[in-house]
């Protein structure tokens, strides 16, 4: 049997498919983990499950006050955050010619994805470097480097997301602080069944369209494995694809 890891991972967006399964993942290890989702029903039943390893922050990432000072009232358990993993993220009003589109859905995706990522990682990032240790593991897409029509404001976001990864990476490279960034092709969280508002069958039709498609559990193995590598070796990105895509 492996030996336990230690440390605290915060994790947005924890209480939807994705978010589960890389904190059941990160639990499974020994690791505690700071649950942060703006679903409050979904957050602390969530919670509730994984008991004392996990600690529940109910916010939205477009927050932005809340956000720069989420390390400010952690119990002293979870105060120190040795892992940010920057998992919130939607695509609602997606899958829309650009022009017929409606320009608040695309402002959301874009402060969602991308800002989110940044004030979090900006929020928790200083403690890491005045510790020298630490690792961030930005959850981008496929679409971040492929072109998808419809999909403008979510694949701009996520390209966003790429090179912010990038450009921190570099900038921490004298440091003992690693940089991972993970671009998941399709897989099955709610991030399709939130893009059409809870629309069963466009849901449903997505997928059946693309008949493979990741599980939630297969992104969180990937992220694993990143976080479970010696110190001085850095994955600086990994692409998961169903196999039927290329």
């Amino acid at each position: 049997m492996a030996e336990p890891k230690h440390g605290n991972v915060l994790l947005t967006g924890a209480a939807g498919g994705l978010g589960r399964a890389i904190a059941r993942g990160v639990v499974a290890t020994g690791r505690r983990v700071i649950l942060v989702d703006r679903n409050a029903a979904s957050l602390k039943e969530f919670a509730a499950e994984l008991g004392d390893k996990a600690h529940p922050i109910l916010l939205d990432t477009t927050d932005h006050p809340k956000v720069d000072h989420i390390l400010d009232d952690l119990p002293e358990p979870f105060r120190e955050v040795d892992i940010l993993v920057n998992n919130a993220g939607h695509d609602i009003g997606g899958r829309t010619r650009f022009d017929q589109g409606s320009t608040d859905d695309w402002t959301d995706i874009i402060r969602t994805n991308l800002i989110g990522t940044m004030r979090m990682t900006h929020a928790v990032l200083p403690a890491m470097v005045k510790r020298n240790h630490g690792h961030i593991v930005n959850i981008s897409s496929i679409n971040a480097v492929r072109i998808v029509p419809d999909m403008a404001a979510c694949s701009t976001s996520k390209a966003g997301v790429r090179m912010f990864t990038e450009t921190i990476r570099g900038e921490l490279a004298e440091t003992a602080i690693r940089v991972t960034e993970i671009l998941p092709g399709l897989a099955r969280t709610g991030i399709i069944a939130t893009r059409y508002r809870g629309d069963e069958e466009k849901t449903r039709a997505y997928f059946e369209q693309f008949k493979l498609a990741l599980e939630p559990e297969d992104v969180a193995r990937v992220i694993l494995f990143a976080l479970d590598q010696p110190p001085h070796v850095q994955i600086a990105e990994i692409m998961v694809l169903p196999v039927n895509r290329y």
